[in-house]
């Protein structure tokens, strides 16, 4: 979506000759409507991409913006949003923001913007820091901010340092056509998720039961390895036939997937793991498996299974 592309259109401004200025939500306080991180693109002809505020302070702000394309100087805005401003766009209740104003090219230099680009495109986690004040600028990786790349927090640190976190974006692997993944699909895009449901056998994983949906109807390992495993994502298995379940686990086990859950009673469960250590796998990766999948909750029906599961992932993603 393109309000996800922020620093993407920013780039294509500056590179058009447009001009581009960024402005990210760094601090807030109260029922504030954007969490800090949250960022909007302004060209120089007043176009405008994304919000810091939800809409209440985005004129103002635009303005601002304006003014550092001219003048090439960072800022650093503060504002208060009123409970009766809160309350016409939706908000129970006001709060304040501050928000970092940096034109890209003079402030923000455009290298820079572009390694956080080419980082997203590869799926590369990476953090901004900046210092107001002195605008000291550098890029971070996860072993620099754990904590903060495992939360997906952007914030300001103690020293002073914003730090904007840029996470790939989180996908969900669900390998199985199955009544529990067509509730799962919709529940975790909701939640932010990009889903792809796996599953070659054509029957189950068409469009009729799967629509607006990627599908991916090789077999389970390699599509897997086509899609690629990495920290921002879970991956389910849920088609309860061990010839399509176990050769997708033991991919699964061997990437970084922040996740793997396999549906499958205890008993079930018990006999894969029976086959997953004759074929080589260690103890420490099977400790890796939530089984049988999702929290719980006593769920019993596809859909109460979808939200059991995407409960345990949440917390998994949020709690480690």
């Amino acid at each position: 979506m393109q309000h996800d592309r922020i620093p993407e259109i920013a780039l294509d401004w500056h590179r058009d000759g447009r001009g581009a200025a960024l402005a990210t939500v760094i601090e807030t306080w109260g029922s504030a409507p954007r969490q800090a991180g949250s960022q909007l693109a302004i060209s120089g002809a007043g176009e405008i991409m994304g919000s810091v505020s939800g809409g209440c302070v985005e004129g103002a702000v635009v303005v601002e913006a304006l003014d550092a394309l001219k003048d090439g100087q960072p800022r650093v805005l503060t504002y208060g949003v009123s409970d009766e401003t809160a309350f016409n766009v939706g908000l129970a209740c006001g709060g304040t923001i501050r928000v970092l104003v940096e034109p890209v090219g003079p402030a923000l230099p455009e290298d820079l913007l572009a390694a956080i680009v080419a980082a997203r495109t590869a799926r590369r986690p990476l953090a901004y820091g900046v210092v107001p004040g002195d605008w000291s600028r550098r890029l971070l990786g996860p072993d620099d901010l754990p904590d903060r790349f495992r939360t997906d927090r952007s914030g300001m640190e103690d020293s002073g340092e914003f730090i904007a976190l840029f996470n790939p974006p989180l996908r969900m692997l669900i390998v199985g056509a199955v009544h529990v993944a067509q509730a799962l699909v919709p529940m975790a895009r909701l939640a932010g998720y990009d889903p792809v449901v796996i599953d070659p056998r054509a029957a189950f994983a068409s469009d009729a039961r799967f629509p607006d949906t990627r599908l991916n109807l090789e077999w389970p390992d390699d599509a897997l390895l086509a899609e690629g495993l990495d920290a921002r994502t879970a991956v389910v298995t849920l088609t309860h036939d061990s010839k399509l379940d176990d050769p997708a686990i033991l991919t699964a086990l061997a990437s970084p997937v922040f996740y793997l859950g396999c549906l499958g009673s205890t008993r079930t469960h018990a006999k894969r793991l029976d086959r997953l250590r004759a074929a080589g796998t260690t103890e420490s990766q099977l400790a890796r498996i939530h089984a049988p999948v999702g929290l719980d909750i006593g769920a019993k029906t596809p859909a109460e299974i979808a939200v059991s599961v995407l409960a345990q992932v949440t917390r998994v993603l949020r709690q480690g």
